[in-house]
């Protein structure tokens, strides 16, 4: 795996970084295997001739979470961020080798919650497959890191993440208004086991797959951050003390 420290500083500075080699392949086989045995009749499962998703992943499929969170992705959330994250989303998706699934250019602003409040700070809301969402006070969001575990090889070909970096540090960022004479954008290819680490508000799209070949990727959101007593993440408990590691592993300064 790559220099911890540059992965971090990366990570701080343009809002992602990607580390390869944090599964094997034999690790793949069990997470690709266990999710093909899941059910897939339940209202969080999306099925269309471009894209396969699972919301509420972890908790749809809690008999994953040994193999997702093995030794070297807990080691490497204590390292960039302690101990004190924990899930608060997880979405399973897999974009077919034939998919015309397109994403344009936008942040990630909104939270998954267990129920509907009108509080200050908190708003617009929505409803999807019966879950609420809704987009927090920035602080919330800027307390989130995703990461994003890739169970296939991903470039410009088959929909990899294209970022503007940077963008993660200009809070609420319309992606109308992005002058590209001054953004740049960057194409994050991923190894087959590899992660990318990245942070909401970093502005991303995926394109078309022209390669024919699939892209299933784990999306997982963390925060450390409780949010008004009025609500709770909906995923809030997924994953309960999974994160955390050796006491005498040093964090990365």
């Amino acid at each position: 795996m790559k220099n911890l420290q540059l992965s971090h500083k990366q990570l701080v500075e343009e809002g992602l970084t990607i580390i390869n080699g944090v599964y094997t392949s034999f690790e793949l086989e069990g997470i690709i295997s266990a999710i093909n045995q899941v059910d897939t009749s339940k209202p969080t499962f999306r099925k269309t001739a471009d894209l396969f998703a699972i919301r509420q992943f972890l908790k749809e499929c809690p008999h994953l979470n040994e193999l997702i969170f093995n030794e070297k992705l807990k080691d490497l959330i204590y390292r960039f961020f302690g101990n004190d994250y924990f899930v608060v989303k997880s979405i399973y998706f897999d974009k077919p080798e034939q998919s015309n699934w397109f994403v344009a250019f936008h942040q990630d602003l909104t939270i998954s919650v267990d129920k509907r409040v009108e509080l200050e700070g908190y708003g617009p809301w929505t409803v999807k497959h019966q879950q609420f969402a809704v987009q927090p006070p920035l602080n919330v969001l800027k307390s989130i890191f995703t990461i994003r575990i890739h169970l296939d090889e991903t470039d410009e070909n088959n929909g990899a993440l294209k970022v503007v970096p940077g963008s993660h540090l200009k809070g609420i960022y319309r992606p109308e208004t992005i002058d590209w004479t001054v953004e740049k954008e960057k194409i994050c290819a991923v190894e087959e086991g590899g992660i990318m680490i990245m942070k909401p508000l970093l502005l991303h799209s995926s394109n078309r797959t022209t390669n024919n070949r699939k892209r299933r990727v784990i999306h997982i959101e963390f925060s450390n951050i409780e949010l008004a007593k009025e609500l709770q993440w909906a995923e809030r408990k997924v994953g309960a003390g999974r994160l955390q590691v050796r006491e005498n592993t040093k964090k990365e300064e």
